[in-house]
């Protein structure tokens, strides 16, 4: 079974889709999928469809829409030389279902070993090998994940996790290619990011180093600004100790420092923890 998630919600079995239309049965083969070759219980499903006011006939309806994928499952291995049934693939067990993966793919658990892998790299110091894996981690969302399913509270709740694990992959392949020297080249991403993560104050430190690394100083500060504003409009707070430090450097430095440090090799991505390595422009 082929399983992609981080994106459109695609789940093949002898390479033919068994992704039904239906909603609610889309749902109960989303969070089965993304959880393969585990028991997803009866009341994680029930409480997915249906939150906390499930109806009388939820369990009745939930073995409904198994039989639905089971009969999806089933059109799927005809003519297939294998000797797995529908039962074998959507597996009843004790309180809960479990969708079997027999071995084959998901993207989730791909992106989980590339980035995996990529932080690894980082954490040595092989910055050209952490990025190209981080890279080929993030190339697999296709979009948001589950973007064409309907979610209900554990699918939510599983969004909003996928989203963190790529935020942070994406983090760590920008602080790669900053201590590549690929200063210019991430600008225009960074851009789209500090707009869309309007208090992620790492993104805005990393675009801080590559607008200043760049020779350009005061858009660099404009974007300090620009978060600092928001951060105390919305949400009471200044920015935090590292973030002010870079700013000062920035300050500090003048235009030739600027020139200077854009002409320079690469670093790392401006982090709570990590700014001070990273002032050094």
């Amino acid at each position: 079974m082929d399983i992609d998630v981080l994106g459109a919600l695609d789940v093949r079995e002898n390479g033919i889709s068994i992704t039904p239309t239906a909603p609610k049965p889309r749902q109960v083969l989303a969070l089965l999928a993304l959880h393969a070759d585990q028991v997803v219980p009866v009341s994680a499903l029930i409480e997915e469809l249906w939150g906390g006011l499930p109806p009388r006939s939820a369990r009745t309806t939930l073995q409904t829409y198994v039989l639905q994928l089971r009969a999806l499952i089933a059109t799927a291995l005809e003519g297939s030389d294998t000797s797995r049934t529908p039962k074998d693939v959507l597996v009843t067990l004790p309180g809960g279902y479990l969708l079997s993966g027999g071995g084959g793919t998901s993207d989730v658990r791909e992106f989980e070993r590339l980035s995996g892998l990529g932080y690894r790299a980082m954490d040595v110091g092989d910055h050209p090998g952490g990025a190209r894996l981080l890279r080929e981690a993030l190339a697999l969302w296709s979009g948001p994940a589950f973007a064409d399913v309907q979610g209900g509270v554990q699918l939510d709740m599983e969004m909003r996790r996928l989203e963190e694990t790529r935020l942070c992959a994406l983090d760590q392949r920008i602080e790669a290619d900053l201590r590549l020297g690929r200063h210019r080249e991430v600008l225009a991403e960074l851009t789209v990011l500090v707009s869309r993560y309007r208090t992620h104050e790492n993104l805005h430190g990393q675009f801080m180093l590559a607008l200043h690394r760049s020779g350009r100083r005061g858009e660099a500060l404009d974007v300090y600004q620009r978060l600092r504003t928001t951060l105390v409009r919305d949400l009471g707070l200044e920015p935090s100790g590292a973030l002010r430090r870079l700013q000062r450097s920035i300050l500090m430095a003048g235009p030739e420092g600027a020139a200077t440090a854009a002409d320079g090799a690469g670093a790392g991505a401006v982090g709570s923890t990590r700014v001070e390595r990273l002032v050094r422009v």
